[in-house]
């Protein structure tokens, strides 16, 4: 059973209050909501499409007058139906849920693939509070495809002027021509880590789970799973013995080894059977 206050269970109706095109198939959303604006970087929204689907969404933002973001790409039916929404529409949100991730000190390295940015960039804003040595590597496909360049600029401009960050893309268009586990390698091969955190593609995340297995270097890495419920009771989001919904989506390096036998292999169907990655 989920421990979540019941509150944030509760589906309530927001206006979306500002759409941003940020490339060509992801858009953020900006709605006001109260309990979501106390999001932490990590934690995930239901959003409800009315007489459609409900679907998660990561939280990409916050603010203290209760506004908060949803970043998206247009990926799938539910994602292409939010596409279409309009400001001033409305839309139905439940939570924020999950586990977010843990702030440390120190000197940290962010790790994002395609729109696996997104959390992370909130992320990073809350953990310039923190530490002043940060690292942030982001991943795409092309030049097109990649996200938040102008956010993590600003972030380094106005409050970490020693951050350091690169990009990756896989067609060479931008930055390094590969993909960006490639640029986590090198990274460690030359540099100790406090923590690692990453979200993108799960088989990204796999790899680099083992590139900080090699390390010997802390992760913590949130990972994307169907989910229907969102408060531990429907088991479709289930993981080996973990629900992501409850017990993520963000998990340590530690939890993944337990669940190394489906983690980056497996997955859950509609039906909940398992499929390969």
């Amino acid at each position: 059973m989920s421990a979540y206050p019941i509150k944030n269970n509760l589906l309530r109706t927001v206006r979306i209050r500002q759409i941003i095109k940020e490339n060509r198939t992801v858009k953020t959303f900006y709605f006001r909501d109260h309990l979501c604006s106390k999001a932490r970087p990590g934690q995930f929204a239901m959003v409800w499409l009315p007489r459609f689907d409900e679907v998660p969404m990561s939280i990409s933002s916050t603010d203290n007058s209760g506004l908060a973001s949803m970043t998206v790409a247009k990926v799938g039916d539910a994602t292409k139906r939010l596409h279409e929404k309009k400001k001033g529409d409305i839309i139905g949100i439940r939570g924020p849920f999950g586990r977010s991730f843990e702030l440390v000190k120190g000197n940290v390295l962010l790790v994002g693939g395609g729109t696996g940015i997104s959390p992370l960039i909130f992320l990073g804003e809350e953990l310039a509070k923190h530490t002043s040595s940060m690292t942030i590597l982001i991943g795409a496909k092309t030049e097109e495809d990649l996200l938040f360049l102008s956010r993590v600029e600003r972030l380094r401009l106005d409050v970490i002027p020693s951050l350091e960050a690169a990009v990756s893309t896989e067609d060479g268009s931008y930055g390094y021509a590969g993909l960006v586990t490639e640029l986590v390698k090198m990274k460690l091969e030359g540099e100790k880590f406090d923590m690692i955190y990453a979200c993108g593609k799960e088989n990204m995340l796999l790899n680099i789970s083992l590139i900080a297995r090699k390390h010997r270097t802390k992760l913590q890495a949130c990972l994307e799973r169907f989910m229907r419920c969102a408060i531990g009771l429907c088991g479709s989001c289930t993981i080996g013995k973990y629900r992501v919904c409850t017990d993520g989506p963000v998990f340590t390096e530690k939890q993944l080894e337990e669940i190394g036998d489906e983690f980056g292999l497996l997955k859950r169907d509609l039906d909940g059977s398992q499929v390969k990655l």
